[in-house]
């Protein structure tokens, strides 16, 4: 082989074809690295990773990425503790949708050097000889290697090759994840940040499109909770669960219901609380949208126009709400006595969750007071919802 022909196809004389497929290939497992290892088991502690298995993740994060462990969990850990304030790392609420779509990978690194953060948020991370000696001291060795290798396999196009490699995560990860996923997209749950979910196929970006869902049940492995989504970043768990390299998998809160139960108890207040984010898409589902489209109908002048929006306007959490919409939610109160009562009833809700910290004592009370308001409201679809919640339990009994 000549020299020109080593810099024309490099060793492996690939086709075009095949360097695609490499270039998908080793993109994807660095998009698994980053779900499984160090967003779900390392930042979360939704698993506990078999040594050999963490150690070719963390390889291949600093080999293709040149990312730290520590470094990464930290500034995760801190984005979650923070979220949606002036400390968020990463946050569009507040830095804007372009800034992070744009300038995501920069405010990464920015965060990543600031000791304060990977001490605080940085703890339970790899420590050992080869994280001081090799990683760490030669963080950029790893990405120049594989620069080495692309060009020995491919040749020239080995560059370009190198180059997506280096851009799929930033531009995915902090650009995609930490902008679009808290901006645009839909919301299972009214989680108290803006975390969406902006597909309900998580493919692409190993399952984190599911953004909405992972901040509701940040602990949870898996980030799929609706039939119809699909978290390829679980299957992969499932198979290492299955092979013995991953146990201890955590997951959200799972609902049981007993309709055999006859009255509200201490076990139903106790799963109900358990599973308040589920009980309050419910509460959105079954109680507001069928007296919101009831009440369209017989809306006055000043709350036809708001109607439309009347869904959002009562579900959303209030501190997402922009300045022109907490209007917007403030005159529909005013005007309607019926959405002031589901607004009022939904409000109070929330506040019962609040007592799950307290003794079982006051959260059972503040609940029965709640299901008691609900049944004498008058409003068939809350007494309804009331009602159902008896349903709800630990699944303990039936055990």
């Amino acid at each position: 082989m000549t020299l020109l022909d080593f810099f024309a196809n490099g060793l492996s004389q690939a086709s075009g074809w095949q360097i695609l497929g490499y270039t998908l290939l080793t993109t994807h497992i660095s998009i698994v690295a980053v779900t499984v290892y160090l967003h779900r088991a390392m930042a979360h502690r939704a698993m506990d990773m078999h040594p050999a298995l963490a150690h070719f993740f963390r390889f291949w994060a600093w080999l293709t990425t040149a990312t730290i462990t520590k470094e990464w969990v930290s500034v995760h850990r801190k984005h979650h503790a923070k979220c949606e304030t002036e400390d968020d790392p990463h946050s569009p609420v507040v830095k804007g949708l372009k800034t992070v779509l744009l300038t995501g990978a920069e405010l990464y690194k920015k965060e990543a050097s600031n000791e304060e953060t990977t001490n605080r948020y940085g703890k339970g991370c790899p420590d050992d000889w080869l994280e001081n000696n090799l990683y760490q001291k030669y963080k950029f060795l790893g990405i120049f290697t594989l620069l080495a290798i692309n060009i020995a396999l491919f040749g020239a196009i080995g560059i370009t090759v190198w180059a997506i490699q280096m851009l799929w995560m930033p531009f995915h990860a902090a650009g995609v994840i930490n902008g679009l996923g808290h901006w645009f997209g839909y919301r299972n749950f009214e989680c108290s940040d803006a975390a969406t979910n902006i597909s309900p196929i998580g493919i692409w970006i190993g399952g984190e499109e599911l953004h909405n869902n992972h901040h509701t049940y940040p602990n949870s492995a898996k980030l799929s909770v609706k039939p119809w989504e699909f978290d390829i970043g679980w299957g992969y768990i499932r198979v290492f669960e299955k092979l013995g390299l991953v146990k201890n998998v955590r997951r959200g809160p799972v609902v049981h219901v007993d309709k055999s139960k006859l009255m509200l108890d201490k076990d139903s207040v106790l799963a109900a609380a358990n599973n308040r984010f589920q009980i309050m898409a419910k509460y959105r589902k079954r109680v507001i949208k069928p007296v919101v489209a009831e009440q369209r109908q017989a809306a006055c002048e000043t709350t036809q126009p708001l109607m439309k929006r009347a869904k959002k306007l009562l579900t959303r959490e209030q501190s997402l709400l922009s300045a022109k919409h907490q209007q917007q939610l403030q005159t529909l109160l005013e005007h309607n006595e019926m959405m002031e009562k589901l607004y009022e009833m939904k409000e109070q809700l929330q506040q019962v969750w609040k007592k799950r910290t307290s003794n079982s004592e006051e959260l059972i009370k503040a609940m029965e007071d709640w299901c008691k308001r609900a049944e004498e409201s008058g409003i068939q679809a809350l007494q309804d919802f009331a009602d159902s919640l008896k349903y709800y339990s630990t699944g303990k009994a039936a055990r």
